[in-house]
């Protein structure tokens, strides 16, 4: 059982602000960092009880690193504002990295920043295939799931837009009733202590669903811009399984399609966002800034990174009380697995389009990506490095 740890809302604090100026990587670098810093040295939890945590918000959607992280502030702050304490700092910094390019790249002019850019978007080629070469290994290891893999790909290219991204992830979860239901891996065992009630868990779940299915009701009823970006955001973020990297095609399929940001500033600001710490999440903060028309700026960029963050959280608290009972059925288990390959599917049609078509527009492109894939996979360089590599030649290309 999780331990009911004491502590301050201030300690949470300052234990997440650290590491959101330091944690590197990527959300499964998060998951080690978090490991080392809350069950080796500073002991709030155990191993067995930090495992129930991470198995918990793996299973939900959302970016599992920063539910981890307000889970840990729930556990250790004594409830819902240690959570929150724990969210915001590990989100901040790099949120106000990804503001302030924001606020720089429209004045980021000539053939130097041409080339900085470029870079940036090469280095989303070469993240995006890493996660994909990473999570196919692990989610479509056998004939059933590479299937529902090859399936989504088809029909997020045939359907496209955000209708085809929630329709390829309804498609792996049945599929995963049908074709996953072993596993070969022991069942999940253990339990998790919180003392969060079922009634808070339920408002919480609730809230979810409401913000889910109403807001685009009564933004598409108003024709309020604001709530049409808090709408895109929200929806982008509740079906995001699998890591902060499936996000890419279904924000890009709610904030370019759309016109609201052009492809070009997309993957650049994807590509900064390898460079910073903290969650990916923030790359939110970025496209809120710069989306046209107005809310943005400041504005946009705090609407586009709550709404995203927000169902993730949500779902983990309200989950918290049920958790035990739900995650030994079998039937909870297969539908997870049938979705995690179709998290592989949905990745691999945005390997293509938008990130390959948009960056890779010459063979020396295609040789710097390459370049950078191999950094990531074979000399397993720290994506920030990478980030400066590929920046720096995408510079240097452009000068010649």
């Amino acid at each position: 059982m999780a331990e009911k740890s004491a502590g301050t809302v201030a300690e949470v604090f300052i234990a997440f602000l650290k590491l959101g100026l330091t944690s590197f990587g990527g959300p499964i670098a998060h998951l080690g960092y978090f490991r080392t810093e809350f069950v080796e040295r500073r002991k709030w939890l155990s191993e067995s009880s930090y495992a129930d945590i991470v198995a918990l918000c793996q299973f939900l959607p959302g970016p599992a690193s920063s539910q981890v992280g307000f889970t840990l502030g729930v556990l250790r702050g004594n409830g819902l504002l240690g959570g929150l304490a724990a969210w915001f700092a590990f989100t901040t910094p790099s949120a106000i990295i990804l503001f302030a390019f924001a606020l720089g790249a429209s004045v980021l002019t000539g053939p130097l920043a041409e080339g900085i850019l470029h870079g940036l978007k090469l280095v989303a080629v070469a993240v995006v295939a890493q996660a994909i070469w990473g999570m196919a290994s692990s989610l479509t290891p056998d004939r059933e799931r590479a299937a529902i893999a090859l399936a989504v790909v088809a029909i997020v290219v045939f359907v496209g837009g955000s209708f085809g991204q929630i329709g390829a992830i309804a498609l792996g979860a049945l599929a995963g009733l049908w074709l996953c239901r072993r596993d070969g891996r022991p069942a999940p065992s253990g339990h998790l202590g919180f003392s969060v009630s079922h009634r808070h868990g339920v408002i919480a779940l609730v809230i979810f669903m409401v913000l889910f299915l109403v807001t685009p009701l009564v933004a598409a009823k108003t024709g309020s811009q604001g709530l049409a970006l808090f709408d895109a955001f929200y929806r982008s973020g509740a079906l995001v399984f699998g890591g902060g990297h499936v996000v890419l095609p279904l924000l890009q399929a709610e904030v370019v399609t759309p016109g609201w940001v052009s492809n070009a500033d997309f993957l650049a600001g994807y590509g900064m966002a390898q460079a910073v710490p903290g969650p990916l999440f923030t790359f939110a903060a970025y496209l809120g800034a710069v989306a046209e028309p107005a809310p943005n700026g400041l504005a946009g960029a705090s609407v586009a990174l709550i709404a995203l963050s927000l169902p993730g959280l949500l779902l983990v608290y309200g989950m918290l009380p049920f958790w035990d009972a739900l995650r030994l059925r079998p039937t909870a288990q297969a539908a997870m697995r049938g979705t995690n390959a179709a998290v592989v599917g949905i990745l691999g049609a945005a390997l293509y389009n938008p990130v390959w078509t948009s960056a890779v527009l010459t063979p020396r492109d295609f040789a710097v990506a390459l370049a950078g894939f191999l950094l990531l996979t074979v000399w397993k360089l720290p994506p920030w490095i990478v980030v400066v590599i590929l920046a720096s030649v995408g510079a240097a290309l452009r000068l010649i």
